[in-house]
């Protein structure tokens, strides 16, 4: 429901309350570009899966002045999968592939039930699989991806995915012009 009246006049979406933190965040691009997009994300929603590639399309718009940082925010009580999911991708962040894994869940969404999928995947990639599947079995990534999940709930997430341009929340389509106009009306 769209506010109206002195709601209207009033409302401002809500701020990251979490900052990007280089040593910390997933960060493609440039650490220090002029631009900020973050995504709060699980790897088994289908509307974070239609707007991995609106995303692909905003980081190949704007280029070296994008800086797009994902965060975890798996829905686990209607997604069984996106929890596994994100600790596959932390893993092989941990052996310094998050970004290949990050976009290999998404494009093989529909394999996210099936494990052997991914870590074929992580094989190719020349990944210690071995530690790879230690560490989802120990959940080693859990209590990060409950950070990120806790930051999005107190920046205001509340469904995925959630968007914030340049540390506001963008309340528009998860689409790539939208997001793109907002992106570059704020710099």
């Amino acid at each position: 429901m769209e506010p109206t009246g002195k709601e209207a006049e009033t409302y401002e979406p809500p701020k990251l309350v979490v900052p990007v933190d280089p040593s910390r965040d997933h960060i493609h691009g440039d650490p220090k570009a002029l631009l900020t997009l973050v995504e709060y994300g699980d790897y088994q929603c289908p509307f974070c899966g239609a707007a991995y590639p609106e995303v692909k399309k905003v980081q190949k718009e704007l280029g070296a002045k994008l800086r797009f940082v994902f965060r975890n925010f798996p829905l686990t009580n209607v997604h069984e999968f996106a929890m596994n999911a994100a600790e596959t991708a932390e893993a092989a962040g941990a052996q310094g592939k998050f970004w290949e894994m990050h976009d290999f869940l998404y494009e093989h969404q529909r394999t996210l039930g099936d494990h052997s999928v991914a870590l074929g995947y992580a094989k190719k990639l020349g990944l210690d699989t071995q530690k790879l599947e230690r560490e989802i079995s120990q959940h080693v990534y859990q209590k990060r991806i409950k950070e990120d999940f806790m930051g999005g709930v107190r920046s205001g997430v509340n469904g995925t995915p959630t968007f914030y341009v340049n540390g506001v929340r963008h309340d528009g389509p998860a689409e790539a012009e939208p997001i793109i106009k907002s992106l570059t009306a704020k710099s």
